[in-house]
């Protein structure tokens, strides 16, 4: 990072950095947590300070994998063009971001409800872990499922401060569905991590029992949802979204395989995206009607 770049070269770099646009994962299911939770619409109030929260730890997370992964990345040639191993960034600068957006993901938290408050520092920390579990294990895949998961769980505990059933049941769906994603989206390291003391499903067992493995993660993630829109008491509107959703992750699967890894950037964010935004347009269409 050079003194000369503009504040708006510097937010370029940061936004690549953090990849916003993944942000679509998470947040329909922080919303569609938040608009159960209030039987619709939850106020703005909620809204904008959930939605602060969400982009705010994502980013802090999304830079301490930047940081705790510098030293892999600047060895593998599909990262090497990251911002803190060119130098774009600086790995000074990109702790000082984290320290802010954990900061205001702290305040919003605040300012939502004294549960969230308690939950903020300890949901910090587990964002921030997923990058050393690739150290030791090969569930580093779930575990980054879990961090995921607490989406829609903070969505409702920042309307309803409780831990209900169909915020627990969206956990795991969430979890389910992110661990199979993040699968298929190893298998272009598989062989690095092999060589380079990694874990991960691919590298672990092969790319075969690995697409297997994200196979039966995604019909767990789909069996989830579905017992969440039940638990919610949730209608046909709900179900028929569910429907599309679970239509599409056994797309997913026709669309990359061990012999053919060339769509994965379609199955990893295209499909992904549009999982996501069905489900919260279900919730949000069948609390509506």
């Amino acid at each position: 990072m050079t003194a000369s770049q503009s504040f708006g070269q510097r937010l370029r770099l940061v936004l690549a950095m953090v990849k916003i646009e993944h942000s679509i994962f998470a947040l329909p299911f922080a919303y569609s947590g938040a608009f159960l939770a209030a039987g619709g619409w939850p106020g703005w109030r909620v809204f904008i300070l959930l939605t602060l929260a969400m982009v705010m730890i994502r980013s802090f997370a999304m830079a301490m994998n930047r940081m705790l992964d510098l030293h892999v990345d600047r060895l593998n040639p599909r990262t090497r063009n990251r911002e803190l191993v060119t130098g774009a960034l600086s790995v000074r600068f990109t702790l000082g971001f984290a320290l802010a957006a954990a900061l205001v993901f702290i305040l919003a938290c605040a300012g939502l409800n004294m549960l969230c408050l308690i939950l903020a520092v300890p949901a910090l920390l587990w964002s921030a872990a997923y990058s050393l579990t690739k150290r030791f294990t090969w569930l580093c895949h779930f575990f980054l499922g879990s961090v995921l998961g607490l989406a829609p769980v903070a969505g409702w505990i920042a309307v309803d401060p409780q831990f209900t059933l169909p915020a627990i049941l969206l956990f795991f769906g969430v979890l389910f569905w992110v661990a199979g994603f993040d699968i298929f989206y190893a298998a272009q390291d598989a062989e690095f991590d092999k060589t380079h003391g990694l874990h991960s499903v691919p590298a672990a067992f092969g790319l075969e029992t690995a697409f297997a493995l994200a196979g039966f993660s995604h019909v767990q993630a789909a069996l989830f949802f579905l017992l969440a829109g039940g638990a919610a008491s949730l209608g046909w509107i709900y179900f028929l979204a569910w429907a599309v959703v679970s239509i599409v992750l056994f797309w997913e699967h026709r669309l990359v395989s061990p012999k053919d890894l060339s769509l994965l950037n379609m199955s990893f964010f295209t499909l992904n995206g549009v999982v996501a935004a069905l489900l919260f347009i279900g919730v949000l269409l069948d609390l509506a009607v």
